[in-house]
């Protein structure tokens, strides 16, 4: 059956359902010719129908467009256009054999795609990704995009696939937006406030090197995009009914009810389609000169400043267009919270590769209406050495704070001479922010993300262990400011394993201590492992997936994760949504934050040898308690001076220099603290909580020792 065809429109892009059938668009400046290529499902050898486009009636400035009457739902499409081919002078890569993808694409399956075969082979007929049309019929029951303010997120990251896809994980549907669902409940528990769902967009599993995909590896993590408006098939039960959009809105809606926000990890600095030897998938047939950034004599060469092959061409106004088209779907029809833009410096350049002062598409975010209550984190820097922590462009950007990981990790690994820089991380690093206007709510914390090592490999490897990646142990990153502890890797050594232990809650501690949005690794809260890989970006297997039989074998540190998370959410003295001034908030009250060493106001700023330090920090609202913390990265047991906070009292809340079930307490559990001069064992961390009436005590609050 033929379809009967009218000239169509050229607003939105994209595949769109209409009355009268389903109006077809997409942006090609330079094509000479078009056409539409519809099949009844991502699996059928050969399109129903090929609807070859009339440039007199189906052509409107730079767009394509006709509209398919009483075209169903479910039915999938491709494109193919005529042009000149002219890599070299003007980047021009148009092939009329190459099925295309939809940029605009509202779901994708990849059905016959075959990432090898197409390079070693070429192009052959109908193997190219599929898109689909959609219908918009979906009942979110009220819900709405979460409006939770900056200084209360707790931020969570994790992987779609390997978060459920476990055996031990016992969901329905492992390793999908489903599955997630089920786990919901662990999350609540938990505390968090937002998932950041690594990569969730369509990506191409199969862009791997050869040797790596003959070993059975692919593309796990998925920065590795195809598209930026359909969810991952992968991710989906049913991608093939089209169900793409359906699944991802259950998982959002379900999310929101349970008080949890979802950011994205979005990837609009490159693409699958890889450099001159890379196929030609999407964008490369559509507009290969104005979607990516090419050599200015030599337009066949890609600029790469992502280490990926390509870069994404983001400032070019057409591409900000689309990518800034993309966001507000995500938006407003899947009702995300936020995103996390992946190498976000590389969106900061121009056409050339050269840093813009105020790059179009970064400020077009910063002001779109649309996006305005939505949260927006950059990953600071690119592959190519563009570093902008503290100088990102524009002011509502939170950004993943690379200073703050490698300090707060230097100096649980027992550096010295960081006692200043440590002091400013905890504070919400304001020699970073506050001169241009930004508070600590821009800066993310983090200790330990999908990139690099766990939170026990940090603790269990002084070197990285990629050889399961087929790449010799050249991967990943080299400089990991880890410590074994004195053994590399696994050891049933009991004195090794409990300062492994310690040094994990240590690193958690800080985290959940410090001003700023604190950000957990998932599995981190029960100290999974990748056995010292530092970049299980191909690992779809054990090393990359979420062990679930560790929540009852570690459950002493999740039950102190929860327990840390519970107590930052108890004090808003560490939300603060400004800076720290060491000055009191109202007249007669205490200074908001007051520094310490060994002695009361006596912190060790110009000691280059010193690994301990304390503060305390002054309750925000009346009913809140007083918090001490005290820090030893030291090898010796230090005694600290104890502030008098009158008619509050002191009660020990945290110490994690002792054994599980005494490392923390609930506020009902805590004893009180009778003397003025506390221990604080070796590579440990005190905190007190200074309550003015006192909490039911339990005897399990009493120690023993």
């Amino acid at each position: 059956m033929a379809y009967p065809v009218l000239p169509g429109r050229r607003y939105p892009p994209g595949a769109t359902v209409e009355d009268r059938g389903v109006n077809f668009s997409i942006y090609s400046r330079y094509a000479t010719g078009a056409a539409l290529l519809l099949y009844a499902d991502v699996q059928s050898p050969a399109p129903f129908q090929v609807i070859r486009l009339d440039p007199r009636i189906n052509r409107t400035f730079s767009f394509w467009h006709v509209l398919v009457e009483d075209l169903p739902p479910g039915t999938h499409y491709t494109w193919c256009l005529e042009g000149p081919d002219d890599p070299h002078g003007h980047g021009w890569r148009f092939d009329p054999r190459a099925e295309l993808l939809d940029p605009w694409a509202r779901a994708v399956n990849l059905g016959l795609w075959d990432r090898r075969r197409r390079l070693r082979e070429g192009i052959r007929p109908h193997d190219a990704p599929r898109a689909l049309v959609l219908a918009d019929e979906y009942d979110w029951e009220g819900d709405r995009p979460l409006d939770i303010p900056s200084e209360e997120m707790i931020i969570y990251e994790l992987h779609v696939g390997g978060f459920t896809r476990h055996p031990s994980s016992g969901v329905r549907h492992p390793g999908t937006f489903l599955g997630l669902i089920d786990k919901i409940p662990y999350l609540q528990r938990l505390g968090i406030t937002h998932v950041e769902l690594m990569p969730v967009m369509v990506f191409d599993e199969q862009d791997v090197p050869d040797g790596l995909w003959d070993a059975g590896l692919h593309n796990f993590w998925g920065y590795s995009p195809l598209g930026f408006f359909s969810p991952h098939p992968g991710y989906c039960v049913t991608p093939e009914q089209g169900t793409h959009r359906r699944e991802f809105r259950d998982l959002v809606k379900a999310l929101h009810r349970a008080g949890i926000g979802v950011i994205l990890d979005v990837v609009f600095n490159h693409t699958c389609e890889g450099g001159a030897g890379g196929p030609i998938l999407s964008f490369k047939g559509f507009g290969n000169e104005i979607f990516y950034c090419l050599d200015a004599r030599d337009k066949a060469i890609y600029l790469d400043f992502t280490g990926c092959g390509n870069t994404f061409n983001a400032n070019h106004p057409v591409v900000t267009h689309l990518l800034l088209d993309a966001l507000a779907y995500w938006v407003r029809e899947m009702h995300v919270d936020g995103f996390r833009f992946d190498l976000a410096s590389a969106l900061t350049r121009d056409s050339h590769g050269y840093p813009l002062v105020n790059p179009p598409l970064i400020w077009a975010i910063e002001l779109s209406e649309i996006l305005a209550e939505t949260k927006v984190i950059a990953e600071a820097w690119d592959a190519a050495g563009l570093y902008q922590v503290g100088s990102f462009p524009g002011q509502r950007w939170m950004e993943w704070n690379g200073r703050y990981r490698d300090s707060i990790r230097r100096f649980v690994r027992g550096e010295r001479g960081l006692v200043p820089e440590v002091a400013t991380r905890l504070a919400g690093s304001s020699d970073l922010y506050e001169a241009n206007l930004r508070q600590p709510i821009n800066s993310i914390n983090f200790v330990t993300c999908h990139d690099g090592f766990t939170l026990w490999d940090l603790v269990s490897y002084n070197r990285k262990h990629n050889l399961a990646n087929h790449e010799g142990n050249r991967d990943g990153m080299d400089d990991n400011l880890s410590w074994n502890c004195g053994v590399e890797g696994e050891t049933q050594d009991p004195e090794i394993l409990a300062l492994r232990r310690r040094q994990a809650k240590n690193l958690l501690t800080l985290l959940f201590l410090s001003q700023g949005v604190p950000l957990l690794l998932a599995g981190d809260e029960v100290l999974r492992t990748q056995g010292g890989n530092n970049n299980a970006w191909c690992q779809d297997n054990d090393i990359g997936w979420f062990d679930w039989s560790l929540v009852e074998r570690n459950a002493a540190m999740l039950r102190f994760t929860r327990e840390l998370i519970a107590l930052r959410k108890r004090h808003r003295s560490l939300r603060r949504r400004h800076f720290l001034s060491g000055r009191p908030q109202t007249e007669g009250h205490l200074p908001d934050i007051v520094w310490h060493g060994l002695q009361l106001h006596s912190p060790p700023w110009s000691d280059p040898s010193a690994q301990f330090l304390a503060f305390t920090l002054a309750p925000v609202e009346a009913d809140e308690p007083f918090l001490h913390v005290m820090l030893n990265m030291s090898e010796h047991a230090l005694c600290f001076a104890i502030p008098e906070i009158a008619p509050a009292r002191w009660y020990l809340a945290l110490d994690t220099g002792r054994a599980p079930p005494t490392d923390i307490y609930p506020p009902e559990d805590q004893s009180p603290v009778v003397d003025d001069c506390q221990l604080v064992r070796a590579r440990s961390i005190l905190v007190l909580e200074g309550w003015h009436r006192q909490p039911t005590v339990s005897l399990s609050a009493i120690d023993p020792s």
